[in-house]
């Protein structure tokens, strides 16, 4: 509340660039209530959260559908974790994102927090049960503590979709499975070119070895280069030198590396590289590159991923292979901020890597379980899909035929035949008026894209017919009563 200058009486109500005169003597009261309405419809939006209308659900079902549809192709199966873990579960495993971890009120029991993403809990579940090989996939929603950005998709209430594969097996064949997920959900999407960009967290970590990071700073200095998506090298390098404490003779070491991207052939260069080469770890992690490059070939994805030294993702659990999908613009990937296809603001859509140390964390024995999998950024799919939709007619129901009438007091009639084609597993609708006018009824077909219309009237309950009309045709055909459910079924397969 603050006083108003023209008034000594009168004060006003300032809700973030909203404001709403006092409720005295001159004000509208309509106006003033209005105004607060809508300042309370965007909570939601406010809140890093928003609600969804039939036709974003009827995109949304439509995505996840795709998408669930690739994970069983891959002989996927699903599991569901509680959507609160222990605090302690939670803690130490995301890096410097951690702080962007929920933490419940202490009332007085244990520690709690809302889960930040599905794969430690999938790690807990794994220890927790003694599974040592699953493949399974896990859609739901995490929580975080992060800036949105609405437009981006980037939210604080999201749902995460996982395909993770866990058990020990011959390398990079899992890994390789993975990234071909990837591209066959992107592809059946249509969402545009895109891109999938994998690196190793061995490499990382060898080329930080020999160009003088110190160990401990490996973690943090990972965190950094993992903003080159966002941050040009200039930013990235002034991070890492003024506040991680990075001598400049290693971070322009760092920038030479991190600008190289390829296919196998740039993996074997890196063997042959007078630094690279003189860390183990970094050479295993070539040698694995070059044969996921080999499988990757094989699966016919090639055409689309590309070796990428600047790729880090932060995250601690990783181990191996880590890997990220963006969305593309004629080629190059868009720099942050900027527009992709149709004017819809891109990033990474999917992302994920090896982590197998992570399971062993919550096994009392310390009992590892490889592990490797990928989630799809599904918020920002949608975001991308809604623009694109945003002048579609999108149709928000399934129902397969209307049941009408031409004349008055025929609702039992309609509601025993409505019944009739329920029972016999066919999606229908009657209006919920007595004697609703046939104009209005086939109208509602219409606006809500229903493709057949049964009509019942007078004549047509005498020669025991219905009439079935084609909306989108307008022409109609008597079927007999006993046949109607064959003859709908019929079209509603040729559609």
């Amino acid at each position: 509340w603050a006083k108003s200058s023209s008034s000594s009486h009168h004060y006003r109500l300032y809700l973030d660039g909203i404001t709403l005169p006092s409720p005295g003597t001159h004000c509208n009261w309509t106006t003033w209530l209005g105004g607060l309405y809508h300042w309370t419809l965007r909570l939601p939006s406010r809140c890093g959260t928003r609600d969804y209308n039939p036709k974003q659900m009827a995109i949304r079902e439509k995505v996840f559908n795709t998408i669930i549809g690739c994970f069983k192709r891959h002989g996927a199966e699903t599991i569901d974790t509680p959507v609160f873990e222990l605090k302690e579960t939670l803690t130490g495993k995301y890096g410097e994102d951690s702080k962007l971890i929920y933490d419940l009120k202490d009332q007085g029991g244990e520690l709690l927090s809302l889960r930040y993403d599905l794969t430690v809990p999938f790690a807990r579940y794994l220890a927790m049960n003694k599974i040592s090989n699953i493949k399974r996939y896990h859609i739901a929603k995490v929580y975080r503590r992060d800036n949105p950005a609405m437009t981006r998709g980037r939210y604080r209430e999201f749902y995460q979709c996982d395909f993770d594969i866990a058990g020990q097996y011959d390398p990079m064949i899992p890994d390789a499975e993975c990234l071909k997920i990837v591209h066959e959900i992107l592809s059946e999407l249509e969402l545009g070119d895109f891109r999938i960009k994998v690196n190793d967290r061995r490499i990382l970590d060898g080329m930080f070895a020999v160009c003088g990071v110190p160990d401990d700073k490996f973690r943090t200095i990972c965190s950094t280069v993992d903003k080159l998506d966002k941050m040009s090298w200039e930013d990235v390098r002034s991070e890492m030198v003024k506040e991680k404490g990075l001598s400049e003779e290693a971070a322009d070491q760092i920038g030479q590396y991190v600008s190289m991207q390829g296919g196998k052939d740039l993996a074997e260069r890196l063997l042959q590289d007078a630094k690279m080469s003189q860390s183990k770890q970094a050479c295993a992690g070539l040698t694995d590159m070059k044969l996921l490059f080999s499988y990757l070939e094989l699966f016919q994805v090639t055409d689309k991923v590309v070796f990428d030294l600047s790729l880090a993702r932060g995250l601690d659990y990783y181990t191996g292979v880590i890997y990220e999908a963006i969305l593309t613009q004629n080629g190059p990937a868009p720099e942050a901020g900027e527009k992709g296809e149709e004017g819809v603001s891109v990033g990474s859509v999917a992302g994920g890597g090896r982590y197998d140390g992570l399971v062993g964390m919550f096994d009392p024995k310390g009992r590892k379980v490889p592990c490797v999998g990928v989630s799809i950024g599904i918020e920002r799919v949608f975001s991308i899909l809604e623009q694109k939709a945003s002048a579609e007619k999108v149709r928000t129901t399934e129902t397969q035929v209307m049941v009408a009438s031409a004349q008055k007091n025929l609702l039992e009639e309609r509601l025993k035949l409505t019944a009739e084609l329920w029972n016999a597993g066919i999606k229908a609708e009657v209006m919920y008026k007595k004697n609703p006018k046939l104009l209005s009824q086939l109208q509602h077909c219409e606006d809500s894209g229903i493709p057949l219309v049964a009509i019942l009237g007078e004549q047509e309950l005498k020669d025991g017919v219905v009439k079935l009309r084609d909306v989108h045709s307008r022409e109609e055909a008597d079927v007999l009563r006993a046949e109607l459910v064959e003859e709908i079924k019929k079209r509603i397969a040729d559609v």
